[in-house]
């Protein structure tokens, strides 16, 4: 007997996507997680735009990650500006970061993933079995947009930051009342964790290929070396000539693997098993507490790097911010003229890849933006197939409900729905 298993339209996607299952013989045989939306040109009208205005304009392509999109193109200009920002401005720019990461972290664990662990259709229902875990995560949702707000002037796009630094001198004082809660946040992120390794989540394991930026010593976000458990050690600057992209012809999205290997992961998962050794101790206490290790092997463990995260951001996050002192420019003014310049930054989602070009007066010849969500697609591809065999002998409901799942790992830049997957079979 052979089945279809096909879904036209993903809700609640950036973008348009779709999900293709061909089963034959009771083996699955096929697999395409579509994306078809329509075109956005982000590459194509920064051509001739001048250096200063990239930072704001690729913050437009995510609304729940700009500062990554800020940091990563800002980062690679100052490379061909000759721009080195000092400690103070390095430290501002990663309060913000990290404040991104807790909001990022918390829409997805508690909003779109957990639910699927649980069996519920949404959030609302965990409210109800459990409001005080709700209530934690929203309250410490709130707080990382609070961090992000007061560097940033607004938490969706925030309008401070600049290549070079930022374009005001943030005061200390302005970081006081963000200190003030933090003891309650701490509090929240560990219980937030707690709960999520209490979570009963599919055993699952595959021999993936992690690649993250690797720290020197400390969690890393903004700068670092492109690592990955089989031995891979490159700098930023070579990533783009490791990589190969790929089309296919269900997809709008690019797809990518390493040259001369395979497909690899992105994400929370990645960076956790190559920088667990700085991890704050207090959450590799609660983590090794539970039975687990420096790596964990399954997808579906991807919201406990999340929650792991996000205990790591409160707690550096305090130390940030109490020792915060004030730069005395709030940026670094380069020198305007031609050249190439790639950086990488962790967005929440994985490593976010920027290139630019620019002439001798400072505009924009050619660009290049590898998001982390491109990276993934073709392993959630992977991960399905690996699933065939539990979903062809699952029914509609069940089938629908580990893929969901299993797709949710990797939280594709979908926005606050859940359940976002109808299934049917037709029969040849």
């Amino acid at each position: 007997m052979s089945k279809i298993i096909r879904v036209d339209y993903l809700s609640r996607v950036e973008g348009e996507g779709n999900l293709y299952l061909e089963i034959e013989n009771d083996r699955l045989t096929r697999v395409e997680v579509g994306i078809f939306e329509a075109p956005r040109f982000f590459e194509s009208f920064l051509r001739n735009r001048k250096y200063s205005e990239v930072p704001d304009i690729t913050a437009r392509i995510c609304g729940i990650c700009p500062i990554a999109y800020i940091m990563s193109s800002s980062r690679a200009i100052e490379k061909v500006l000759d721009i080195e920002v000092d400690e103070h401005i390095s430290k501002l720019r990663r309060i913000i970061y990290l404040g991104e990461w807790i909001e990022s972290h918390l829409l997805h664990m508690l909003m779109l993933h957990a639910p699927d662990f649980l069996n519920y259709e949404s959030v609302l229902e965990i409210a109800k079995v459990n409001p005080e875990i709700v209530k934690r995560g929203l309250r410490l949702k709130s707080w990382g947009n609070e961090v992000m707000k007061v560097i940033g002037g607004r938490s969706v796009h925030p309008v401070s930051c600049r290549v070079g630094g930022f374009y005001r001198v943030i005061r200390k004082d302005e970081l006081n009342h963000l200190i003030k809660h933090v003891d309650e946040m701490k509090e929240h992120a560990k219980q937030i964790l707690e709960w999520v390794l209490n979570l009963p989540i599919p055993d699952f394991k595959s021999d993936f290929e992690y690649v993250s930026l690797r720290g020197d010593k400390e969690y890393p976000i903004l700068y670092g070396k492109v690592v990955s458990n089989k031995g891979l050690c490159i700098s930023e600057d070579e990533f783009e000539e490791n990589i190969v992209s790929e089309q296919v012809k269900y997809s709008t999205t690019l797809r990518y693997r390493m040259r001369g290997r395979g497909y690899y992961l992105v994400g929370p998962l990645a960076r956790y098993n190559n920088n667990y050794d700085l991890l704050k101790p207090e959450v590799r206490d609660v983590v090794e507490a539970h039975g687990h290790s420096s790596t964990l092997h399954n997808s579906f463990q991807s919201i406990i790097a999340r929650a792991a995260e996000t205990y790591h951001a409160v707690l550096e996050l305090e130390e940030l911010l109490k020792n915060y002192g004030e730069p005395l420019k709030p940026y670094v003014e380069g020198v305007v003229k031609g050249g190439v310049g790639s950086a990488i930054t962790e967005a929440p989602r994985g490593i976010l890849y920027h290139r630019y070009e620019l002439n001798e007066k400072g505009y924009v010849v050619n660009a290049n933006i590898i998001p982390p969500t491109a990276q993934n697609l073709a392993h959630i591809e992977y991960d399905l197939l690996l699933l065939g065999d539990e979903l062809v002998r699952r029914d509609v409901k069940d089938a629908q409900h580990l893929a969901e799942l299993t797709i949710r790992n990797y939280d594709p830049c979908i926005s606050c729905s859940t359940h976002f997957i109808k299934i049917k079979y037709v029969r040849k």
